[in-house]
């Protein structure tokens, strides 16, 4: 199970809120024992984009053989 503070991969497109498949966010809180995650993506200056509440099935964890991969938002 992905715990708090635990970096996420999102796992499908979130045009509302900016987001593609592959972005980087970090687990804020857990609900209900891990059905659902609080996640918050931010650029890499630190600033937040957004936090959303996904179910387990839109994120996955992270793992030792990803790369991350940079692109720019169109807010």
């Amino acid at each position: 199970m992905i715990k708090e503070h635990e970096s996420v991969v999102l796992a499908r497109d979130l045009p509302q809120e900016h987001l593609q498949s592959g972005d980087l966010g970090v687990v804020v809180s857990l609900h209900k024992d891990g059905i659902a995650y609080e996640v918050e993506f931010m650029t890499l200056a630190g600033k937040t984009l957004t936090v959303v509440t996904l179910e387990a099935e839109d994120i996955r964890p992270v793992n030792s053989r990803m790369l991350p991969h940079i692109r720019e938002i169109a807010v």
